[in-house]
């Protein structure tokens, strides 16, 4: 696979999974609108920093799966129990008004940056979120487990969460009044996706039975 392809992938992959309105991305819009858009790019960076490791460990772990079919099998069928619970969380349980965070006061870039990496580092949604879907990559034959293949990858998954972070900060003015209003599309439009990675990993696992 081209790496061109492979990063855009990676890149893709990432911003799909950072578009639902949380805290990295609603504090790094918070930080830019408060303290300036310097301040919330360094809380972006920060948070960069640790999903590249994130998505690096992903996929060594996501490489060693590939070669234990048997623990793919255990894990895809958990990943299905997984989704099919987050799907009934938000399309019937999870509130329209999302609680309001409260933040430490920061003073320099420097303490921003740290803080967007302890953010990340709390943060450990990406790692099974991308060993997942990069070994979903690897089974269609999109992805390989070479290590340019693999930095490529995550060189992209890296620039696809700033790119929505930026995204969040740009147009935070447009969207903070909408969010709220807006939230219980959003959570039926999550449920909706989880529900779809569901319904397909339930197929998988029905053919391979």
């Amino acid at each position: 696979m081209n790496i061109t392809v492979v990063f855009f992938l990676g890149l893709i992959i990432s911003l799909v999974g950072v578009i639902p309105p949380g805290l990295l991305n609603m504090t790094a819009a918070k930080i830019s609108l408060k303290e300036g858009h310097t301040r919330g790019i360094m809380f972006s960076i920060g948070v960069c920093v640790v999903v590249l490791v994130q998505t690096y460990v992903a996929s060594v772990f996501a490489s060693y799966l590939t070669k234990h079919n048997e623990v793919v099998d255990i894990l895809q069928r958990v990943a299905f129990v997984i989704f099919v619970l987050i799907t009934v969380y938000f399309l019937f349980i999870a509130k329209s008004k999302p609680k309001e965070v409260l933040e430490p006061e920061m003073r320099s870039k420097r303490s921003r940056f740290f803080q967007g990496m302890f953010m990340s580092v709390i943060n450990v949604f990406p790692i099974p979120y991308q060993a997942y879907m990069t070994i979903t990559l690897a089974s269609i034959g999109w992805l390989s487990f070479d290590q340019t293949t693999i930095l490529t990858y995550v060189t992209g998954t890296a620039m696809g969460t700033f790119v929505m972070l930026y995204i969040y900060m740009f147009f935070f003015d447009k969207i903070k009044d909408k969010t709220i209003a807006s939230q219980k599309s959003m959570n039926y439009l999550i449920g909706t996706i989880t529900g779809v990675i569901s319904i397909i990993t339930l197929i998988n696992i029905i053919k391979e039975l």
